[in-house]
């Protein structure tokens, strides 16, 4: 089938399949897929865990202005939440308005054109990569602060919890969503429990939690300007990333897929919301301070809980959800990653789903980008937080315009509200989108304003080069009909085996000629082992010439590809096909005992020809070997005296084997008898000395 073959008509040779259209699929896929309860858990751990770094990101700006500064707390934390609440209304509108998934990106490919949706979907991309890192690191920081001894080991850590969160996303995204149903209700129960708690205390429980640590609030600083409200609303609004990731994934839902995650939209929405505002309440009621080393929501654990087992609870669920919340991305960007593959900006592997409905490459891709960026961090999270949440306030300011030109376009009822809103939502994104960029830019955010650019490019270029594939295709015109050419098998052999007889009686049946080629080398045990295949061949009489093909550099593949290559030149007309017939093992670990030739030498044939390349595979097992058996008591050897060394399936000796020199000059490169006898000399004799092993 055609790479480049129509997006509803993808290949699934491999246990894989296309893209869901959006449509409820086939009854027992719909298992594979999720309840609006798993796809909170599922999609909503990067916005839920946002609110342990999110609530203090306020507060760390508001302090350079002193203790009068942290009254603005909730003010700003109000501000975000109302920022909030537009967000969630416009990508509920984005979800029924598109159900096929792909959130900001397919906004912006429908109405703001084919180079605003690729700088939509690298700003996406490289937000869901970001978020893996952050959070993976986060959630080990977390953990290190209460085990010191474990900082040294901390980017193993990192590493140890990202394999485990893609082993689970391989899965299924239901498994992931499963699994990780209890961390997501433990961490928002007790972030409800310590806000409810928290409202009816006058004073804090407790201050151990910050009792030794340096307090980082401004001393000499009592005013507070626009630009730090702005700054402070800035980072505040990390704890928005991860509110598109539901748009995202629709198709990843059940029937009716965009009910449910317009429902878990909306659920999302309300818990976030109303965990920032709890938290920046209980910042202004209990006074706090923020100090090093002391995170706020464990100095917020401490003042409404005490410092006992609860405190731990809280601690403890924060750690796991942080690090979980990479899900988040393993949810998201596979399916955008298919998206962008189906219309060929990305590799058509990235469209392919594995049986449990998952973007297996996109999920491995996205592991192997993410444990790049530990590795180059060093599981520092302080390092990859000045990069995070840019590509994300670019994706939401683009959506919302998209979404003000669908709806006046559309001008279906109440178009002219939802219009308001979405562009409403467009100015405070686009502000907090420059307002991150300007004041986070020598930090690291030059990256992100670098890497946006270099990763449409790179969209571009895959386009591009799937385009002059199409053209050479002829893809969209009616080709030319097929006709009928001369066949010829060329079958390397490298012993005499039950291996060579099947591998001879498939070439007779598919070619009109066959040829069985072996290459030898000029040592002695070369000579040797081809004047025992010679003699071997001349006993067994397949009805096949065996060619020898000379290889003086000890090459494998270079003298096979020269022999294609001349039988192609002397008979242009003719379909040469090289059959390459090799070993499938009973068990994965003795693959370690085959030589690989089989691969070497279609490696080369594909690189250097145009032949045709059939890899015949025999498996061993039960059957197999029962079968040998049986034939070798009917069949018996054939007359003669064959070579009696006996080799493993498994490891079929190095080839050395020939019977006929190849001589390149002669008119008649190859040399058959009739198939017919070939054939009836195949079957008669298809046991060798290979059958007992």
């Amino acid at each position: 089938m055609s790479m480049l073959a129509n997006k509803h008509d993808r290949p699934a040779g491999t246990g894989e399949q296309p893209p869901d259209t959006g449509a409820a699929g086939p009854a027992a896929d719909d298992r594979h897929r999720l309840t609006a309860t798993q796809g909170l858990a599922a999609l909503s751990l990067d916005a839920m865990a946002s609110v342990a770094y999110g609530p203090e990101a306020i507060v760390l700006v508001l302090a350079a202005a002193g203790a009068h500064g942290l009254g603005f707390t909730l003010p700003v934390t109000l501000a975000i939440a109302a920022l909030l609440a537009v967000l969630v209304a416009s990508y509920r509108q984005v979800i029924a308005a598109f159900p096929d998934g792909g959130g900001s990106y397919a906004v912006a490919k429908r109405h703001l054109g084919r180079r605003t949706s690729l700088f939509t979907a690298a700003s996406l991309v490289l937000d869901y990569v970001l978020n893996v890192a952050v959070s993976v690191t986060a959630g080990v920081a977390a953990l290190t602060s209460a085990v010191p001894s474990l900082y040294g080991d901390r980017l193993w850590i990192c590493l140890g919890v990202l394999a485990l969160v893609t082993a689970v996303n391989l899965r299924g995204i239901v498994d992931s969503a499963k699994a990780f149903i209890i961390p997501t209700a433990v961490f928002v129960g007790s972030i409800m429990t310590m806000i409810v708690v928290g409202l009816f205390r006058d004073a804090p429980a407790s201050t151990e939690a910050a009792a030794g640590h340096a307090s980082v609030l401004s001393d000499n600083a009592t005013t507070v300007g626009a630009l730090l409200l702005l700054k402070a609303f800035a980072a505040g609004c990390s704890a928005l990333t991860g509110v598109e990731a539901v748009a995202n994934a629709v198709p990843s839902f059940r029937a009716p897929a965009t009910r449910r995650a317009q429902r878990t939209e909306v659920a999302l929405g309300a818990l976030l919301g109303v965990m920032l505002i709890g938290l920046s309440v209980l910042i202004g009621r209990f006074h706090l301070q923020p100090v090093e080393g002391v995170t706020v929501l464990a100095q917020l654990a401490d003042a409404s809980l005490g410092h006992n087992w609860a405190f731990y609870v809280v601690q403890f669920a924060t750690v796991v959800l942080l690090a979980l919340a990479a899900n988040t991305s393993f949810g998201g960007l596979p399916v955008l990653m298919g998206l962008l593959a189906r219309d060929n900006y990305l590799p058509h592997v990235f469209g392919l789903k594995a049986e449990r409905q998952v973007h297996r490459h996109g999920v491995l891709a996205l592991a192997a980008v993410s444990a790049l960026l530990l590795v180059f961090s060093g599981g520092d999270v302080n390092t990859l937080v000045p990069l995070f949440a840019i590509g994300v306030f670019v994706g939401f300011t683009i959506c919302q315009v998209g979404m003000v030109r669908h709806w006046r376009q559309e001008r279906s009822t109440g178009w002219l509200g939802k219009a308001l809103l979405n562009g409403f939502g467009a100015v405070l994104t686009g502000v907090s989108a420059v307002v991150v960029t300007a004041t986070k830019f020598t930090e690291g955010a030059w990256l992100i304003v670098v890497a946006l650019p270099l990763l449409v490019l790179v969209f571009e270029a895959v386009h591009r080069a799937y385009g002059r594939i199409g053209a050479r295709l002829e893809l969209g015109r009616v080709p030319e009909a097929p006709r009928r050419c001369h066949s010829v098998v060329v079958v390397p052999v490298s012993s005499l085996s039950r291996l060579t007889s099947k591998a001879l009686t498939a070439a007779v049946s598919l070619g009109d000629e066959v040829v069985a080629v072996t290459v030898t080398q000029a040592d002695p045990d070369g000579r040797a082992a081809a004047e025992s295949l010679r003699r071997d061949w001349e006993l067994w009489r397949p009805g096949v010439d065996l060619v020898e093909l000379p290889a003086p550099s000890r090459s494998l593949g270079r003298p096979i590809v020269d022999y294609v290559r001349e039988i192609a030149d002397r008979h242009p007309d003719n379909r040469v096909t090289v059959l390459i017939p090799e070993v499938e093992p009973a068990h994965v670990w003795q693959r370690l005992l085959q030589n690989q030739r089989g691969a070497v030498v279609a490696h080369a044939v594909r690189r250097d020809t145009d032949a045709v390349i059939c890899r015949l595979r025999f498996r061993i097992g039960a059957t197999q070997s029962g079968a040998a058996q049986n034939g070798a008591a009917q069949g018996g050897e054939p007359a003669g005296k064959a070579d009696t060394r006996r080799y493993p399936l498994c490891c079929v000796p190095p080839p050395s084997l020939i019977v006929e020199p190849y001589d390149p000059g002669a008119q008649r490169i190859w040399a058959l008898g009739d198939t017919s006898t070939s054939t009836q000399r195949g079957d008669a004799t298809c046991r060798s000395a290979a059958d007992d092993s």
